[in-house]
């Protein structure tokens, strides 16, 4: 599959203009859901970064330690990098360029240096373990324990129902806000969408076995937690990215 099949369309991408205000700025991230937001000056096609609410919140708490700020200032010292990609590029590959990176938003440019798009991490993830068609039944449990230390799990269930019912922290501490499912945690671990019958470790020792899943979509996984251990969270990956 292609960023183009996935991405945002420049008429949807939710983005400021460099000069805009900390308080523009904060009324804009409470308007909407994201959590990154590309940064322009004076159109879209002239892309300069993205700003990050983690750091609109630090300013926002240095000002209510006392520490003196401008309010009016623009948000130019906030600004991060962004990825730019073509139209043409695979998920896997883009997924592989934002774990090098470690910048998880992209805007998709056309040829002559336009913007056509924006796509996110949780785009990606969203292909991958989001929307599954109605082969389950919608009142069936996400999480099954199957015995000792031994659970299945829809690549739905969310990371939070899984440490209620486990003890076992699945979070992944690089992708922050980001990944909130367990068919997401395996994604951003093997870097692709594993086969069925293969088995992904966690680096808190939990070992996830796909068992249901095709060439572009996780279904279902049987987690198996070292019971032997005490529940540990996951605060880093198996590799640096």
């Amino acid at each position: 599959m292609r960023i183009d099949d996935v991405m945002i369309p420049r008429a949807e991408i939710v983005a400021v203009e460099e000069q805009t205000t900390l308080p523009d700025l904060v009324r804009l991230f409470a308007d909407t859901t994201h959590s990154r937001l590309p940064v322009y000056r004076e159109t879209l096609d002239d892309p300069i970064g993205l700003v990050h609410i983690k750091d609109l919140v630090s300013v926002l708490a240095d000002q209510s330690d006392g520490e003196e700020t401008d309010a009016l200032r623009p948000l130019t010292g906030l600004r991060r990098e962004i990825l730019y990609v073509p139209p043409s590029m695979r998920l896997r590959d883009l997924l592989v360029k934002m774990q090098s990176t470690r910048i998880h938003l992209a805007l998709v440019v056309d040829e002559y240096g336009g913007t056509d798009g924006l796509v996110s991490l949780e785009d990606l993830v969203e292909q991958i373990v989001g929307e599954i068609e109605d082969e389950h039944d919608d009142d069936a449990p996400l999480i099954t324990a199957k015995g000792r230390g031994i659970f299945e799990a829809d690549a739905r269930a969310e990371i939070d129902d899984f440490l209620e019912d486990s003890g076992f922290d699945m979070s992944l501490s690089e992708y922050e806000d980001e990944i909130d499912t367990l068919g997401g945690v395996v994604f951003a671990i093997a870097g692709r969408v594993p086969q069925r019958g293969e088995i992904i470790r966690h680096p808190n020792g939990v070992d996830l076995e796909i068992i249901d899943a095709d060439t572009r979509r996780i279904r279902r996984i049987r987690v198996r937690c070292p019971v032997d251990a005490a529940p540990k969270s996951g605060n880093s990956i198996g590799y640096d990215i």
